[in-house]
């Protein structure tokens, strides 16, 4: 069997123009089919920016026809992929902050938002987190943003067997010391390799970290992108342990 290979995708979106945020998450999706990536995943709202006011005209259904073409490539490229979108539901008033689940085998699935950040609760409602996913033969947990500054969220996923945490997530430049120590001792903690997706620009008013990072079973950094921008980082796991390394990608105008 070949090595299980997981990515996250730091991308510098653009504020509320879902169409060049498609063009941009095709362009990763690409990339990481040529890297024969399984898992690839996105930051939080990756698809509309961190936009909490424009949040009510951005949200889609989870049938929406604007996922089709993401779907599509993941099945063609076999690679489950994990992108952000408000999203409407008919138990929820507010859009929630969901990661869409897009399968390599065309299928879709949903992880919503269960925690939300002091101010969120104007614009979105709480969700109620959802399956873990089976990559590769790993139990993979999925997990965005303010989910794991709660000990518990974590907890529970290694108690249910996860083998990765997958953190989508918008990680400030302030913020990031004390955020990347959190899920570094997740991972130390529970014996849980840990995936972080953060995003590459600004976005929100907020200046994004990038720095998006894996950890191993022991709280071993594997590898981290260098700053901002669009980079690929790639985590492969082989029976000596994990490897990593990162990739810029090249987005076209």
């Amino acid at each position: 069997m070949s090595a299980p290979v997981f990515a996250a995708a730091q991308c510098a979106v653009r504020a509320g123009d879902i169409s060049a945020n498609l063009k941009l998450h095709i362009e990763f999706m690409q990339h990481a089919s040529k890297e024969g990536v399984g898992l690839l995943l996105f930051p939080e709202l990756s698809l509309t920016g961190y936009e909490p006011t424009l949040a009510e005209s951005l949200a889609h259904d989870i049938d929406s026809p604007l996922l089709s073409p993401l779907r599509d490539l993941a099945r063609e490229a076999s690679m489950t992929t994990i992108v952000g979108l408000p999203l409407r539901l008919p138990s929820h008033d507010k859009p929630v902050i969901a990661a869409i689940i897009l399968h390599g085998d065309g299928s879709a699935g949903v992880y919503t938002k269960q925690h939300l950040h002091p101010g969120e609760e104007q614009y979105f409602g709480a969700g109620d987190g959802g399956d873990s996913i089976l990559i590769a033969d790993l139990s993979v947990a999925l997990s965005v943003c303010a989910d794991f500054s709660h000990p518990e969220h974590p907890s529970l996923a290694a108690k249910q067997g996860a083998q990765l945490y997958a953190a989508s997530v918008l990680i400030g430049e302030g913020g990031y010391p004390h955020d990347s120590s959190l899920l570094q001792t997740y991972s130390e903690r529970h014996g849980m390799a840990v995936l972080m997706a953060n995003h590459g620009g600004p976005t929100g008013g907020w200046a994004a970290a990038g720095q998006s990072a894996f950890w191993d079973e022991k709280g071993r950094c594997v590898a981290s992108t260098v700053g901002m921008g669009n980079r690929l980082l790639i985590v492969s796991k082989h029976p000596h342990g994990w490897q990593g390394f990162e990739t810029s990608v090249s987005v076209t105008s």
